[in-house]
């Protein structure tokens, strides 16, 4: 029997310069979906009698209402699944709010709606009375803890695993699309593709390594999957964040020092301390309001990104890529005094990286 599977709003694609490696457009991307290291989470449930959308009565002129509020047993699931990302020991933490107004996660249960999540800090471009995440069937029953982690898993920047280039699935198209066309799901054409057949570019990808265990892999039955051999006969992934998982988001949100990320003082170098495909978090706290220059000097192959902090949220200001040449990875930005900064730097190769350093003038 076809599983229910999570359906992702469609992905608007980020226009970066053309001729950038693989490897350096994942960075890039990644610098923008996912949380400045360190960020509290807040999320909440939409519960209430206002939380509701009409939707049309199929073969009628009618409308309905559906509510968004998916009962005291689905919110205890969802708090569970929180609670056992963050027993991974990841940097990011999570907060339930009752004010909606101070949560970056907005939860709903709108029953055949789909399950589904805004992908990282895609959830900040939602309006504050939106859902960014919302589950469709009732995850309290056998086997749908993992539809719930898996959710969560995109709201911190996790993508769809089985869409990895590094898979090398071969699928049978027309069969997809007729399987997933039937109950549970009637998808479209469109939903299948963009679920499902779509390969994503290597720098979309969540890691460089196809894990077939990841939770951020749907399970999908027989005759669907031609090549290789060993999935013709399914795919069926654990439903709980693999290893692979763990070390992923621990390499994204490595656990938070004491002290927070290093602060970063204007006209001072901070010597990074990174070896390759390492990454690290500074803080700018502007004296006064002007235009600066943050950049990383040495010989190492960088890649460096701004955040603005604003209302709690860290929104992406600038990033740039050495690209591998002579020069070093420099941005441009107006800072302001009294707001917070991040600068997010990540190693790639070169001789001397630990002696590369970060500064802000």
């Amino acid at each position: 029997m076809t599983r229910r599977l999570c359906s992702l709003p469609r992905q608007p694609a980020p226009s970066f310069a053309a001729g950038l490696t693989a490897e350096r457009l994942g960075a890039l991307l990644a610098g923008r979906r996912m949380w400045v290291n360190g960020t509290v989470l807040h999320y909440c449930f939409l519960d209430t009698a206002a939380d509701a959308s009409v939707i049309p009565v199929p073969g009628t002129a009618e409308l309905r209402r559906v509510p968004w509020d998916g009962g005291a047993g689905q919110r205890d699931v969802v708090r569970e699944c929180f609670r056992e990302w963050q027993g991974l020991g990841i940097g990011v933490t999570f907060a339930e709010v009752g004010d909606r107004r101070e949560a970056e996660l907005r939860i709903g249960f709108q029953a055949g709606a789909g399950s589904w999540s805004a992908v990282g800090r895609g959830a900040l471009s939602v309006g504050r009375g939106e859902r960014t995440m919302n589950f469709g069937w009732d995850v309290t029953a056998p086997g749908e803890r993992g539809t719930v982690l898996h959710q969560i898993g995109h709201a911190l920047g996790l993508v769809h695993e089985h869409q990895s280039p590094f898979a090398e699935l071969h699928w049978d198209d027309e069969a997809v699309y007729a399987e997933l066309a039937g109950p549970p799901n009637f998808w479209s054409r469109q939903t299948t593709y963009a679920n499902v057949l779509r390969t994503l570019d290597a720098g979309e990808a969540s890691g460089s390594v196809w894990d077939p265990q990841s939770v951020m892999a749907l399970p999908f039955g027989p005759g669907l999957v031609l090549e290789p051999e060993q999935y013709r006969g399914g795919l069926r992934p654990s439903g709980t964040p693999s290893p692979a998982d763990k070390e992923l988001v621990l390499r994204w949100y490595p656990p938070a020092e004491p002290a927070g990320p290093a602060p970063l003082v204007p006209f001072r170098s901070v010597p990074l301390g990174l070896g390759p495909a390492e990454q690290a978090d500074f803080v700018v706290e502007p004296p006064e309001t002007r235009d600066y220059t943050v950049g990383t000097f040495g010989d190492a192959d960088t890649v460096l990104v701004v955040f603005e902090e604003r209302d709690g949220e860290a929104r992406y200001l600038a990033g740039h890529d050495d690209g591998g040449g002579p020069d070093n990875a420099v941005v441009g930005v107006r800072l302001v005094r009294g707001r917070r900064y991040f600068v997010r730097v990540r190693l790639y190769s070169g001789w001397g990286a630990g002696e590369t350093a970060v500064m802000c003038w």
